[in-house]
């Protein structure tokens, strides 16, 4: 841990084992504060000293370092060996050493360790030390001791930097709370784990040379490998780097550093300057500290040296371990030792296998962009490190030939005298990643893997020495017994590192730390339903290489390609097990857009599994309640999630048409008369359904059983105020929207999330583009169904209304501003006013050439609808659009001027003349969107045409009102009628869109979805500007999406305001206007 920076020097030497046959016992922590607590008491301490063996120990421990000291001077005077004996004699028999003698030896023990940190002469050193070794001795010894007489000047600078010297100072000087530590928290965490799991069941630990051999296979694509300098130093719009980000976040890591490296915080600062000017940092610069902090930076982040580093580690516990094991007894001691290390490098040799699939790697390095011959050049340094320790790359070469033929290898690389060198070469048919990417990773690299086990790990986890040490026991689970069949998937515990400074990093690592430890658990035994979910599971080697391999990769039904093998290993009647014991780190999104996508890839692959041969098949083969099983936990968890969003929609259409229709007040009517309450409570039903805390279900019982029940409410509670239910609500929509659209239309696919963990503000295009459909505008058409609710239904009271759709409110609000409320500096108004720009830019822009959706709202849609629409799914989009009629239809017939005596029974042809109505406002619209359109020769014209036609209707929409033919209500009813009509039109003509292409209505149909884009935008912009005018609640947001920075005492303002000054004028405009 001291060289990943979790502990400080002092630290480490207080946790450090002493050695076998020292005079010391115990490690330093369990000593700490023992002899000021001594002399503290007095003589009654002294006299019970027995009753703490710790106090005891640092007691002896004091006088046998005297005695070692002094024996450093005097080595070959034989007198020391019978004052050890006399003072073991006198500790064990308090009654015979009197306290006032033991507190005078420490008093002057503690002044000659004074003396030494000051400048004095060795003769005086010689003196003291004579008069202790007096006190500690008895009569007989007392007269036999000889004047220490330090021949060498410098002997005492020798001892000083002794380590049994450093020992002494700490037992005699160090507090009571010094036994608590490590300070680091993942230390402590790390620390606590291991001890909790030294104690649970787990196999008999079988020697290295028996113990089964393994592999572990990393797929990697283009991700980070070493921040460069560059990177670290690269300043965001805020003026944020992210070594300034991590320094704040792990500020006291970042001393540790310091302090390994015998520098400055200053002298890093210029030696990062000089190196950036100079380049970039490698293995080969005189500087390495700058090579130092690259790497303490990228083992903060989700990269690949951080995953090497951790997998390297099963490495050097068998190393460990096979020395300890190997002994020699026939040889010199010197010659045993080297033996033991060669026989314990070649054991580790045999045993462990790291390959590192780079499929891109043989390509990076002939690239001729600098960043890809950085990555290679950190894959080539990571080799040079870890070569020699089993670690080997695999990549694919591409070679042309001939008339341009592509010839394919897949090679497998090591490193050799500072050279790579290519171990194995098989040529490949084609081009092998023709399927989703990383399974073709995988599959073209594992042939290169060795042993009976591998383990798949990804790109951003991470491993633990302490774990790795455990390794050899969870091996031998594969010869337990765990059932009728044989085990061929370990399952094992991960623990998320990335949810330790904002609150939505917080939920997301606590809902995956349910799900990798309980849910996996339960999944295993009793249900037996556990299936293969990615990361750090163990294979049984030969039986899935024997079986179609460890994962699928087939294009767009294979996107959730882990899942396939468990499948796999299921249907061939293996047996997949789950281990508490032993853990594996594991990097998440920590933003919400980045949680947002990973939630959508998960939830498309899983309407992908849903259209599978392998579910059907294990439908097939599963008995009832093992099918229902893994129904529950798999695929119908997903179900459920969209049944749940559609019994939402059904229960307010419902109601509106009871609304509507005034069947509601009929029916509650008649329940009063006939005072029928079951009647009368199913009219008033409450949803109660609240999925943002059922989801949270789970964790609750996972903090019940890691902390305990108090401790559970606790964090339970701080959740909820932390708006958790907000979040999970919104998952909720993520989770229905893409399940529900894989399986309507398919064409599920990967999505990048990224593994940034800085602290940013996402602008609101951004967050508007992704969550537009999906859950914006799902919320309004909530919203819009309980205003008709409210508007025209039967309540009783106030209260009967509230209790139902308080629920449903506060998931149409958390849809559509959770991705506001989560949004770093969301509230505030500088970055307020930038978005509005921001936004009215992206929907004004026209241009078509040299742009993305970044920047154009028409591109953006033009994007969305590039899906290829089939028949069947046109029809159903049709069908599920016609919910939006029926609204129209229902508040027609609530308008007052159809109360008319010509119109009141005449209700086809007033719905026919609403739809003339539509039509012609759709007429007007499309007038006034044409305008920047139109030639220029034109546009004298047609502004002339435009405002005469505002004008005529402005006089005949006055005169209406002044004569009384409809009211001001009629035209927000009209309105709350229309908008729904023209969403569902629009929907209808995006599932036809060929159709309206060859009616050259397409042009039409895109500008009026601009309109309704432009209104979306405005409506939720609008609360958002308000909120910001006030600081309080940009402050209040802060402290609710950091609390977790604020608890441990981080100095997150720093990095949400940046360190570059106000440079926007526009937001000093805004406000004084």
């Amino acid at each position: 841990m001291r060289e990943e920076d979790y502990l400080t020097n002092r630290e480490k030497e207080f946790l450090t084992m002493p050695a076998v046959g020292s005079s010391a016992e115990w490690p330093l922590f369990l000593l700490a504060g023992k002899v000021s607590l001594l002399l503290k008491d007095g003589n009654a301490a002294w006299v019970n000293i027995k009753r703490d063996p710790f106090m005891f120990s640092a007691v002896r421990e004091v006088c046998y370092s005297i005695l070692t000291l002094a024996e450093c001077i005097e080595p070959n005077h034989m007198l020391f060996k019978g004052i050890s004996e006399e003072v073991e004699i006198k500790l064990n028999d308090p009654k015979t050493f009197s306290f006032e003698d033991l507190k005078s030896i420490l008093q002057k023990v503690k002044g000659i360790l004074r003396d030494l940190d000051n400048t004095f002469s060795a003769n005086q050193f010689g003196h003291n030390l004579q008069d202790l070794i007096k006190l500690m001795c008895g009569d007989t010894h007392k007269k036999s001791i000889p004047l220490f007489e330090v021949e060498r000047e410098d002997l005492l600078t020798v001892l000083c930097e002794n380590d049994f010297f450093r020992r002494l100072k700490h037992l005699l000087n160090s507090k009571e709370s010094d036994a608590f530590i490590p300070r680091n928290r993942e230390a402590q965490r790390r620390l606590q784990f291991f001890a909790n799991s030294v104690f649970m069941k787990m196999p008999q630990t079988p020697s290295v040379e028996d113990m089964k051999s393994f592999s572990v296979l990393t797929p990697y694509d283009r991700e980070a490998v070493i921040y460069s300098l560059e990177n670290l130093q690269q300043e965001n719009e805020d003026g944020i780097t992210i070594l300034f980000y991590l320094q704040k976040i792990f500020p006291d890591e970042w001393d540790n550093l310091l302090e390994r490296l015998d520098t400055t915080e200053k002298e890093i600062t210029a030696l990062l300057k000089e190196d950036l000017e100079n380049g970039n940092a490698t293995e080969e610069d005189s500087n390495k500290k700058a090579l130092n902090v690259r790497l303490w930076a990228s083992y903060r982040g989700q990269t690949l040296a951080r995953t090497v580093r951790g997998m390297m580690y099963y490495r050097m516990a068998l190393e460990l371990q096979a020395f300890t094991e190997a002994t020699d007894v026939n040889e010199k001691q010197e010659i045993a030792v080297h033996k033991k290390q060669e026989i314990a490098e070649q054991l580790a040799d045999f045993k462990f296998t790291y390959v590192l699939s780079c499929q891109n790697y043989w390509e990076q390095k002939e690239s001729p962009y600098m960043e890809e011959q950085a990555k290679a050049r950190d894959i080539q340094y990571l080799l040079k490190t870890y070569s020699h320790k089993g670690l080997r790359v695999a990549c694919i070469e591409e070679n042309i030939q001939g008339s341009k033929k592509k010839l394919y290898y897949s090679n497998l690389i090591k490193m050799s005298e500072g050279e790579e060198k290519v171990v194995y070469s098989i040529k490949l048919p084609g081009n092998p990643m023709i399927g989703e990417g990383k399974p073709e990773n995988q599959n073209h690299a594992i042939i290169f893997t060795r042993g009976d086990a591998l383990q798949t790990i990804d790109m951003n986890q991470d491993n633990y020495f302490e774990e790795a040490l455990k390794m050899r026991n969870l091996l031998e689970e594969f010869n337990g017994n765990h059932g009728l069949n044989d085990v061929t998937i370990l399952g094992v515990r991960e623990h998320i590192f990335t949810g330790s400074v904002s609150s939505l990093a917080s939920f997301m690592s606590n809902q995956e730390a349910s799900f990798v430890t309980l849910g996996k658990r339960f999944l295993a035994r009793p249900l037996k339903v556990r299936m293969h979910y990615g990361h750090p599971d163990i294979f049984d080697r030969l039986f899935h290489l024997t079986r179609g391999g460890v994962s699928k990769a087939s294009k767009t039904i294979n996107i959730n390609e882990d899942v396939f093998a468990g499948f796999n290993s299921t249907l061939r009647k293996g047996n997949i097990t789950h281990h508490e014991y032993i853990q594996v780190g594991k990097g998440r999104d920590v933003g919400l857009n980045q949680i947002s996508l990973s939630e959508a890839k998960i939830s498309g692959g899983n309407g992908e599994q849903l259209l599978s041969r392998d579910v059907y098949r294990l439908g097939q083969w599963f008995d009832f309640f093992r099918m229902l099983s893994f129904y529950v936990t798999s695929l119908g968890y997903y179900a459920c999630t969209l049944m749940t969003v559609v019994v939402v929609y059904i229960f307010l259409y419902g109601k509106a048409y009871l609304a509507l229709s005034g069947l509601g007040k009929a029916l509650s009517s008649h329940a009063d008369i006939d005072d029928s309450r079951a009647l009368q409570t199913a009219l008033d039903a409450q949803f109660l359904i609240q999925i943002g805390i059922l989801t949270a279900v789970p964790i609750l019982a996972f903090f019940i059983l890691e902390q305990g029940l108090v401790q559970a409410i606790i964090h339970f509670i701080v959740m909820q105020l932390q708006l958790c239910s907000v979040f999970f609500t919104f998952s909720l929509g993520t989770r229905a929207h893409y399940f529900g659209r894989t399986v309507l239309q398919g064409g599920a696919k990967y999505m990048h999330t990224g593994r940034d963990f800085m602290v940013k503000h996402i602008n609101f295009t951004e967050n508007y583009r992704l969550y537009s459909r999906s859950h914006f505008a799902r919320a309004f058409e909530i919203i819009m169904l309980l205003l008709v609710i409210k508007a025209y239904g039967y309540h009783n009271s106030t209260t009967s209304y509230s209790l139902f759709s308080l629920f449903v409110w506060f998931l149409a609000i958390s849809w559509l501003f959770a991705p506001f409320i989560f949004n770093p500096s969301g509230f505030e108004w500088q970055k307020t006013v930038e978005d509005i720009d921001d936004c009215r830019k992206w929907l004004f822009y026209e241009r078509d050439i040299g742009i993305g959706e970044k920047n154009s709202w028409k591109k953006w849609w033009d994007k969305e609808q590039e899906h290829d629409t089939s028949i069947a799914e046109s029809i159903v989009k049709t069908l599920l659009s016609l919910r939006f009629f029926l609204v129209q239809y229902g508040l027609v017939y609530h308008l007052h001027i159809i109360q008319t005596p010509k119109l009141e029974h005449a209700y086809p042809l007033v719905y026919a003349y609403s739809w003339l109505v539509f039509l012609g406002v759709i007429l007007i619209f499309l007038a006034f969107s044409y305008g920047p359109k139109i030639s220029i020769h034109y546009q004298m014209l047609l502004r002339l045409i435009q405002g005469t036609l505002f004008i005529v209707l402005t006089i005949i929409l006055g005169l209406c009102l002044a004569f009384k033919i409809f009211s001001l209500s009629d035209l927000c009813v009209s309105a709350l009628a229309f908008i729904p009509t023209g969403w569902g039109l629009l929907v209808i003509a995006k599932a036809w869109k060929p159709l309206m292409k060859k009616l050259h209505l397409w042009k039409g149909v895109r500008s009026i979805a601009w309109y309704y884009d432009m209104a979306m935008c405005m409506l939720i912009l609008l609360p958002i500007t308000i909120l910001s005018w006030f600081p309080f609640v940009s402050t209040f947001q802060t402290r609710l999406l950091f609390n977790q920075a604020f608890s441990r005492g981080l100095e997150i303002s720093l990095i949400l305001s940046g360190n570059r000054p106000d440079k926007s004028e526009k937001a000093l405009a805004y406000k004084d206007n």
